[in-house]
């Protein structure tokens, strides 16, 4: 018999784990538009062959695909 306290754990351990994304740039940003030079750091990256591992949401989706040429994602 399913409890209501164990139907909230289990979907609070659900809630814990989250998907991510590894995201590194692998060109650089010298001679890009400035938006797209503010997108790199908003994700974090700062420079050549940095990684960052960030959440899987679509606001970071959509950072990634406006600079897709700049970055690698595992």
């Amino acid at each position: 018999m399913v409890t209501k306290a164990s139907n909230q754990a289990a979907t609070a351990k659900a809630s814990e784990v989250k998907k991510s994304l590894k995201v590194t740039l692998i060109r650089s940003v010298a001679g890009t538009k400035a938006g797209h030079r503010a997108t790199v750091l908003g994700l974090g990256l700062k420079h050549l062959y940095s990684t960052r591992v960030l959440e899987d949401t679509p606001a970071v989706r959509g950072m990634i695909n406006k600079v897709a040429y700049l970055v690698r994602v595992d």
